[in-house]
This record gives C-alpha cells, structure tokens and sequence, in this order.
C-alpha cells in the first residue's frame, strides 16, 4: 500500500487559518501545485488554505536547505511551469511537500522567518491570476464509465450500446491540447455542421453544448519510445490529479464521428488550475470496483496486483448548474451531479499501462481525462445529454426554468472532495466556465456573416 508519512498526519494544523476549516479544499494535508501570473511573469505555487506560496519566492529565501532534495525540487518550478518538477523522481516533489509541511504547521520552529516572507505568502486564491499548471503535449480522453457510455449506445439506437472492446480495454481518443484551458472564463460557443431538426446538415453555431464531469491525471515521470509502462508501476508516473470538463458540442460531434472525436470536442476544455498529488491523495486509495463474473478476463498487462488493492479513490465529484436568470434572481447555483470514482470501470494505472502498451511514449506534462464519470443513477449521470436522457426529459430547475442543453450564460462549477474516516478530507478546488454566445462566422463565398 502506498506509504503515509507525517504530511498526512491528521492532528496536524495550519498557523494559516483558512486552512483548518472543516470544509476547506486545500488544508495542510492537502498542498497541491500550480501557476500563476505575477508583473506579467509566470510562477509556480502551492495552495494552503485560501492563499498561496510563491515557489519562486521561497526558493530565493533561504528557508530550504541548500541542496536538498526540497531545494533541487524548488528551483525546478523556476520559470513558472511544473514540467521539469513532475519529470523527476518522485522523491524530489515529495520532499518539496514535506518542508512545506514543516514550514506550514502550527508549530513551525521557523514560523516566524516564514511570516516574515511577504513576497512567498501570496494573497487570496481568487485575487490571483492562475494559468495552466505546465506545458500540455498531449491529451488523452478516455471513455471508462460503463454506464455512460452503455446510455450514450442506447440513445444513438444500437442495438449493442456498449462497443465490442469496451470491457477488454480503456477505450480513448487522441484530444486537442492546444485548447485546453484553466478553469475559469468564457467557453465560446463553437460552430459546426450538423443534423437540424428536419434532417438537414446545416453548418452554425452549436445548438446541443454539453458539460462533462471529469478527473484528469497529470503525467510525472515519462517513459522511452518503445517502453511500456507496466500497470503497478503506473501509479508512480502519475503526479497527480485536476478536475476536467471536457466541454462537448453533441450536435457535432454525433454528426462528425467516424474516426472519433473532433470539432464536437476540440474547442475548448478547462482544467482545474491545482494538481493534487498522487502523494496527497494516499490516504484515500482503496480497491476499485471488481469486475462481473461474466466480464472478459482482464489481459495480463492490464491485471496488478497492486492497483486491484489501491487503484481506486474515496472521491466524491459534483457538477452545479448556475443559469443568468438564477444569478440575476441572487439564488445560489444547483446541484445536478453528485458520483463517484466507483463509477469507472478501469483505473488511472490501467489507462497508462494501456496507453503505453504499444511503445506510445508519455511525457511529462500530459494530461489523461478519464471520461465523463457517470453512475447507475439519475444523480450521478455526469452530463446534460444524460440527465435529460438525450432532450426527451427536459432538466427542470427550481425557477421554474428548464435544460436540454446549456445555454448562453449558462455555468458549470465542477468540485470533488476525497474522504475518509480518520483523515482529513480535501479539496480540488473549482473547474469553471460560462457560455458565451458564439462568434459571427464571416462567409467567405456569401460575404455575410452567418
């Protein structure tokens, strides 16, 4: 099992306030990773609390030991991405992580020199200007919720809704990285050819846009062209985790699909800004969910006995619904998904151990989506396209307002919270994003826009 050490220590306390709540995201158990922007200069931090540490900053204060597995970790992050920190040996994030941890606690014998630091604790979270957490190569989606996609067949018709090799291997597809963004903003209304309701193929903007609730894992440590990952030693190549709303025009997508997923999903996806490490999340491994009797057998690349122990996680995942006239009305948003990790039917290792199983090499950087998340029942289905059970129930809100697709100034809030009894729960913070009304689209052979 994966080892717990004194970061995860439940006892232990902030001298930050804000980071002992009972319900706060990023206690000191927590200290996940990002970037942000500061005079116009990208800088990597660490969360605590409702605040922040400039990594910059605390690597020019002398509070780490020079030369230390902590320092060499710091200095890393120099440049204001994470990369060339996830692309070490675990070991050096981990240390990084438990000088923080000491430099944090209540009982700090160098509180008082790290108080002192008034360039390293930044101000509120949300008062920064956060960006992507490092440089994305590449990005995998994968499609891992048995019933999810088990609907998604059902409404398209087919006779056998899950497709052949769903429970043989982790289904994905090659995604758009170059449009990924940090949680937080507009998301654009995209246009696109698609099938209106007389049957005609029309080309506009995208009348059918869709959330969908998903966890994300960041890649560490890569491996060599050729070289695959084996699935107990995957757990040690991932960093850590970030929520993922992989926006989707359905409209499109259900048009364009043939060699997969393409304009209906390259527009845009947003990131939750803070990785929460692997490390951090230790606590919370449990085994996942065993597979049917009836299954397929599982490959011998896809079958560890490490990760049929603690390949899965105590983690709850929620999507809110905010609409304009909610906002203007001053009423709070609304929950309409409320799963589980449970709810996948492979693992972040098995994904990984698939996905290198050819020679593919992973890099540091790169970011697998698991799939929309969704479960057996009407509260866990992870999208709009399922919880109105493709537009014939209408979502209906509580102003009376109703939801077959989201629509302009329509918010989507993802959050997840890991728990169990005897540690202290933590946060991903928010994933974010509002609708915006769709460009005007310039006709080159009409000469009018569209």
């Amino acid at each position: 099992m994966t080892a717990l050490n004194s970061t995860h220590d439940p006892a232990r306390r902030s001298w930050i306030d804000s980071a002992n709540l009972p319900e706060a995201d990023f206690p000191i158990q927590n200290l996940p990773l990002g970037a942000f922007v500061r005079d116009g200069i990208a800088r990597a931090a660490v969360a605590i609390g409702e605040h922040a540490v400039d990594l910059h900053a605390l690597a020019d204060s002398g509070l780490l030991d020079a030369g230390s597995d902590a320092a060499i970790a710091c200095e890393a992050t120099r440049g204001g991405t994470l990369n060339r920190l996830m692309a070490m040996p675990p070991r050096h994030a981990s240390a990084l992580r438990a000088a923080l941890s000491d430099l944090l606690k209540s009982d700090a014998p160098q509180r008082a020199r790290m108080q002192a630091q008034a360039d390293a604790l930044l101000p509120r979270i949300d008062t920064l200007e956060l960006r992507l957490p490092c440089e994305v190569g590449d990005y995998t989606d994968f499609l891992t919720s048995l019933h999810h996609t088990e609907r998604h067949g059902r409404y398209k018709g087919l006779a056998d809704p899950l497709p052949p090799a769903f429970k043989s291997l982790p289904i994905a597809y090659h995604g758009r990285a170059s449009s990924l963004r940090v949680s937080g903003g507009d998301v654009r209304r995209p246009h696109g050819q698609y099938r209106d309701t007389n049957g005609q193929i029309v080309f506009g903007p995208a009348p059918a846009l869709d959330f969908e609730l998903e966890l994300a894992a960041w890649i560490g440590e890569g491996n060599a062209l050729t070289q695959p990952i084996s699935v107990d030693d995957a757990h040690a190549h991932i960093f850590g985790y970030s929520l993922l709303n992989d926006w989707s025009a359905k409209s499109i997508q259900w048009f364009e699909q043939v060699l997969g997923p393409f304009l209906g999903k390259s527009f845009h996806s947003s990131v939750s800004p803070w990785i929460v490490t692997s490390e951090a999340l230790a606590p919370f491994r449990k085994a996942p969910v065993a597979r049917a009797a009836d299954d397929p057998p599982l490959m011998a690349h896809l079958h560890g006995a490490r990760d049929r122990q603690e390949g899965g996680l105590h983690l709850e995942l929620h999507a809110d619904l905010s609409t304009r006239q909610l906002r203007e009305a001053g009423h709070d948003a609304v929950r309409i998904t409320h799963t589980h990790l449970d709810n996948l039917y492979w693992t972040f290792a098995q994904m990984v151990a698939h996905h290198t199983s050819n020679g593919c090499n992973l890099r540091s950087g790169d970011l697998l989506g698991s799939g929309t998340i969704s479960g057996a029942t009407d509260a866990a289905r992870a999208c709009l396209t399922e919880l109105t059970n493709a537009g014939r129930d209408p979502l209906r809100l509580p102003n009376g307002e109703t939801r077959t697709a989201l629509e302009d100034g329509d918010e989507i809030v993802l959050s997840a919270r890991a728990s169990k009894a005897g540690a202290v729960s933590i946060g991903f913070g928010e994933c974010r994003g509002r609708i915006a009304p769709a460009f005007a689209f310039a006709s080159r052979e009409a000469g009018v826009a569209a």
